[in-house]
C-alpha cells in the first residue's frame, strides 16, 4: 500500500514519524511524507527509505497554523499542497500526523475518499492553553480551546482508526467520542533498540568529577516541565547543608527565563548546569553519567495521557527516575518499580525524595534495573508497534 503521512512539521527531526514509517515499510508498504520546508532544501529525497516530500511554507503562514480552526487560511493553504501530493505519489492511504493539519487533509481528500488514520500525539486542544501566545489577551480573544476540542471530535469522527499514545489518553477520548472507541489504538512513545545497542563513543562538554552525583533532565524547559520545583528543592538541600556533591545537568533549550533567575537568587551556579540542547547521538552518554533522571511535569489533562519519550530512554540504560504523580508517568513507574514518585510542584517532597535516592546506592542500582529490564524485554519499539501494523492490515 502506497501510504502518504502528513507532517505540518519539518522532516527530520520527528522520532514518532520515522519510527513509524519504517515500521510500515518493513511490512512491504511504500511511505511518502508530505512535510514543510522553509529553506532551500530538497524537494524530495529518500531518508531511511521514507519518500520525503517538502512543501515550502512561510512563516507567515505558520502563524496563522495556531488559527487553523479560527480563520482557516492555514487549512485552505496546505489543502492545496496535499491535494497536490496525494495525486503525484499516487497515495493509497493518508496518516495524519497531529490535528493541527487534519482539516487540510479532509479538506482535500473530499476528492479521493482515501482511508484516513489519525495520529494524536498529543492531547493539541489542553496542551493549547499553555503556549505563550495564549497567556497574551490576543490569544484568548482569537484561540478557542472548546472549538479545537469540538474539531478533534470531528476529526475522531471522520477518521477510518486513530491512534493514541497511552492507555489514558485512549479513555479519555473514548469518554467524549465513546461510538469510536473501538477505532483507537494505542501505539507508545517507546525507542528503538538502537538508542541503547548501538550507543556512539562520543563527547560531550561536561565532563563529570570523581564523587559527584549527576540529576539530568533532557528535553523542553517550558514552566509546565516542572524545573523551578527542582532548583527549588536544590535550595532547601543546601540550606540544609545536604545537598554536597548534587550536580542537576539541564540538557535543553532554556525557555523558561525564571530557571536562570531563581540559581542566582538561590546562589545554586555551582550545582545547576545548564547545558543548552545537545544531539541527539549524544544522549545515551548523557544518561550514562547520571545518577538520578528526573520528569518533575506538571499535573494537566494532557500530562496525564501521555509518555515523554525520555523516559524510556532513561530507563533504556538503567537509570532509577524521580517522577511527578502525574497520572500516567506515574502509573508506569508504580507498575514498573523503577523509581520514585514525588507531588508535582511540592519541592520539600522532591528534595526528600531525591535524599532518599542519593544515600542508597542499592535502591537505585535495584530500580535502574527494573526500568531497564521493562524497556529491554517489553517496551522497545519493535514490540509497541504491532498495534500499528494491524491498522493497515485492517484498512487494506
Amino acid at each position: 500500500m502506497r501510504i502518504g503521512m502528513i507532517l505540518d512539521k519539518v522532516f527530520p527531526p520527528d522520532p514518532r514519524v520515522e519510527n513509524e514509517a519504517i515500521e510500515l515499510i518493513k511490512e512491504g508498504h511504500e511511505v511518502f511524507l508530505f512535510c514543510l520546508t522553509y529553506s532551500n532544501e530538497k524537494s524530495e529525497e529518500l531518508i531511511n527509505e521514507i519518500n520525503v516530500r517538502r512543501y515550502s511554507n512561510t512563516t507567515l503562514i505558520y502563524k496563522f497554523s495556531a488559527l487553523a480552526y479560527t480563520v482557516p487560511v492555514y487549512s485552505y493553504r496546505m489543502k492545496n499542497k496535499i491535494n497536490h501530493f496525494i495525486k503525484t505519489n499516487n497515495v493509497e492511504a493518508i496518516h495524519i500526523h497531529d490535528m493541527i493539519i487534519a482539516e487540510a487533509c479532509f479538506l482535500a481528500n473530499k476528492k479521493y475518499q482515501l482511508p484516513t488514520v489519525l495520529d494524536l500525539h498529543e492531547n493539541r486542544p489542553e496542551i493549547l492553553k499553555f503556549y505563550p501566545y495564549m497567556q497574551k489577551l490576543y490569544g484568548k480573544l482569537l484561540v478557542s480551546v472548546k472549538r479545537w476540542k469540538k474539531k478533534e471530535e470531528e476529526f475522531v469522527k471522520k477518521s477510518d482508526k486513530i491512534v493514541v499514545v497511552t492507555d489514558e489518553a485512549k479513555n479519555e477520548l473514548s469518554s467524549r467520542v465513546p461510538s469510536k472507541t473501538s477505532d483507537i489504538i494505542v501505539v507508545p512513545n517507546t525507542i528503538r533498540k538502537s538508542f541503547y545497542n548501538n550507543k556512539k563513543d562520543v563527547s560531550i562538554p561536561y565532563e563529570k568529577r570523581e564523587n559527584e552525583f549527576n540529576v539530568l533532565y533532557l528535553g523542553d524547559t517550558g514552566e509546565r516541565r516542572g524545573l523551578r520545583t527542582v532548583i527549588k528543592a536544590l535550595h532547601l538541600l543546601k540550606s540544609q547543608d545536604k545537598i554536597q556533591n548534587i550536580i542537576f545537568l539541564v540538557i535543553g533549550k532554556i525557555n523558561d527565563s525564571k530557571l536562570v533567575y531563581l540559581v542566582d537568587k538561590y546562589n545554586l551556579q555551582n550545582h545547576v548546569k545548564f547545558v543548552g540542547w545537545q544531539n541527539q547521538e549524544t544522549f545515551p552518554c548523557w544518561i550514562s553519567n547520571a545518577d538520578v533522571c528526573v520528569s518533575p511535569l506538571h499535573k494537566n489533562l494532557h500530562h496525564d495521557t501521555t509518555y515523554a519519550n525520555k523516559l524510556f530512554q532513561y530507563m533504556s540504560l538503567g537509570k532509577a527516575l524521580l517522577l511527578s504523580d502525574v497520572l500516567a508517568q506515574k502509573e508506569l513507574l508504580e507498575r514498573v518499580g523503577a523509581g520514585l514518585v514525588h507531588k508535582e510542584q511540592d519541592a520539600e517532597d522532591f528534595a526528600n525524595k531525591l535524599l532518599e535516592l542519593y544515600n542508597d546506592d542499592e535502591l537505585r542500582n535495584e530500580m535502574g534495573k527494573k526500568g531497564e529490564k521493562f524497556v529491554r524485554e517489553e517496551f522497545t519499539w519493535d514490540k509497541t508497534s504491532n498495534q500499528l501494523k494491524e491498522i493497515y492490515k485492517t484498512i487494506i
